[in-house]
Parts: structure tokens; C-alpha cells; sequence
């Protein structure tokens, strides 16, 4: 009996102690808000897909970009304005930019260089696309990676 009694003590305890170990996990929303000051930083661009229509298959158009062009960094700055630096190696002509930008919820809004809705942030990763980019009904969607 009181082995019995030690066992199922032992496992109430167990269990007690997995349920209350248990904690809740904050949303990225929370952790990572899609506002200037979360999404402020400096981002390298890691992958671009292209779909020419809404049934077509993504096209990897990372690849296709110039060497140049693959190492650049994109400054948004809290206080709305963006760095576009030519970075690593240079372009002919170089490709470095100055503009305003803001967000509104998912929405990314600049002067000319990127605009687009964003799919996902995790604080480290964003991930955000633009419709009717080079040609009506396609889509283009950029990874990009805080430096």
C-alpha cells in the first residue's frame, strides 16, 4: 500500500510540475510589430521570387540580378527616412538611394525604391511582396535579413 501510494504521489507531482512549466508563447506580433521603430535596421536582400500571373510558377529572380546588386543594404531608418547603400561591390552606374518610407500595418510605403505588403516579420527576417511590378497581375516577393 504504501508503494502504491509513493508511485501515484510521484506521478502527481510529475504531472503538477509538467502543467505548470508550461508557458504560453507570446505572439511575433507582439514580439515583432510591423510599426517603423520594430521594423527599423539595415536588411540584405536573400531571395526574390517572381510569378507572372496568379497560376504560374515562382521564378527564383535572385538569381538573375547582378552580382552587384546581391550585396546592397537597405537602411530604413525610425525616423522615416530609407538608405539604399551600394554596398560591396559597386554598380555601373551605382545604385545608392535616398528616400521617406513609412508602414501601415502590413503595408510598406516609400517614396520609389520598394513598396508592398508585408507577409511576415519575425525580428529578424521580413518578408513582404509587390503586385504589378513589372507587368499587370504578376507578383514579386522579397526576403530580406537584418544585418
Amino acid at each position: 500500500m504504501k508503494v502504491n501510494f509513493m508511485k501515484w504521489a510521484l506521478i502527481a507531482v510529475t504531472s503538477g510540475a509538467m502543467v505548470l512549466s508550461c508557458k504560453k508563447e507570446k505572439s511575433n506580433s507582439t514580439q515583432c510589430p510591423t510599426t517603423m521603430a520594430g521594423l527599423s535596421g539595415s536588411y540584405k536582400l536573400t531571395a526574390l521570387q517572381y510569378k507572372p500571373g496568379p497560376s504560374a510558377a515562382p521564378v527564383d529572380y535572385f538569381a538573375s540580378l547582378d552580382d552587384c546588386e546581391k550585396d546592397d543594404i537597405l537602411i530604413l531608418k525610425s525616423d522615416g527616412t530609407y538608405d539604399y547603400d551600394d554596398a560591396g561591390t559597386v554598380c555601373n552606374p551605382d545604385g545608392t538611394d535616398h528616400g521617406n518610407w513609412r508602414s501601415d500595418g502590413n503595408a510598406l510605403i516609400s517614396d520609389g525604391l520598394f513598396n508592398g505588403t508585408i507577409i511576415s516579420y519575425d525580428c529578424t527576417t521580413l518578408v513582404f511582396y509587390t503586385q504589378n511590378a513589372i507587368k499587370a497581375g504578376d507578383k514579386l516577393t522579397y526576403t530580406m535579413v537584418k544585418q
